[in-house]
């Protein structure tokens, strides 16, 4: 598996990846009636550099990183990461977190932080809290998830640099 930088011709791979993801409603807070122009505008932000997984030339994941905030808040990286049905169970999150975490390292990001992580998502919480990040704030009730209703969202945060 390779991941590398998303080109234009990765468009349409990673559009089926993200939109079935946010029409589900159940992992981000992102409207889930977007049309693929809206879909692709979002993952595609101007802030967000964006990577695919691949793996003999089939995109299986995609992931975003930026600064989570702007100004004296912009040392903090966020990231983004989906994984393609088909390929979910293989690793391909794992591998997208751990080259992010480097990737926030060369760019000079001292943390990385989670805004939102649902709570009954519950394979992302425990795939970031083995990859070192800790919860470290409880949004009560802030997700309203389509299956569940009013759940907890997480705040998940990790150092990237000692001091």
């Amino acid at each position: 598996m390779q991941i590398r930088p998303a080109t234009l011709e990765d468009r349409e791979a990673v559009l089926s990846i993200v939109k079935p993801v946010l029409a589900s409603g159940e992992t981000y807070t992102i409207d889930t009636d977007l049309d693929d122009e809206g879909t692709l505008a979002y993952w595609f932000l101007p802030s967000h550099s964006v990577y695919v997984a691949e793996e003999n030339g089939k995109v299986l994941g995609t992931y975003y990183i930026m600064a989570n905030q702007r100004g004296n808040g912009a040392h903090v990286a966020n990231c983004g990461y989906m994984v393609s049905p088909e390929a979910q169970g293989r690793g391909i999150a794992k591998a997208m977190c751990l080259h992010s975490l480097e990737l926030a390292k060369e760019r000079g990001f001292r943390a990385m932080q989670f805004n939102h992580v649902v709570s009954t998502n519950t394979r992302a919480v425990a795939l970031w809290q083995a990859l070192g990040f800790a919860i470290v704030g409880t949004l009560p009730k802030a997700f309203n998830h389509p299956t569940h209703g009013y759940v907890d969202s997480f705040v998940m945060f990790r150092e990237l640099h000692d001091e």
